[in-house]
């Protein structure tokens, strides 16, 4: 299974080295293989180094690309994360 979707960074510092270390800790909770790609640039989810080095910022859009099993499931939490700004207060 996979599915794409294009999310919009809408916290206030980007995807940043906490952030992106949330995102990471998700990710590793479901089987998926989930790549986060930004203009010519992808990185992989499980990868905190690689996620910082896309440089997104707020407004930004980055798509997100997960397969395997728990591809959907992947996807909806990722989504709740980017869209709830990394639980970040502003």
């Amino acid at each position: 299974m996979k599915c794409e979707k294009t999310l919009t960074i809408v916290n206030k510092l980007g995807l940043h080295a906490r952030a992106a270390t949330q995102l990471v800790q998700l990710t590793n909770q479901f089987d998926a293989q989930v790549t986060l790609v930004k203009g010519d640039k992808q990185a992989d989810a499980s990868s905190v180094l690689g996620l910082m080095m896309l440089e997104s910022h707020q407004g930004e859009q980055v798509t997100v690309i997960s397969e395997g099993s728990d591809a959907d499931k992947a996807m909806d939490a990722i989504e709740a994360l980017i869209v709830g700004k990394f639980n970040e207060a502003e």
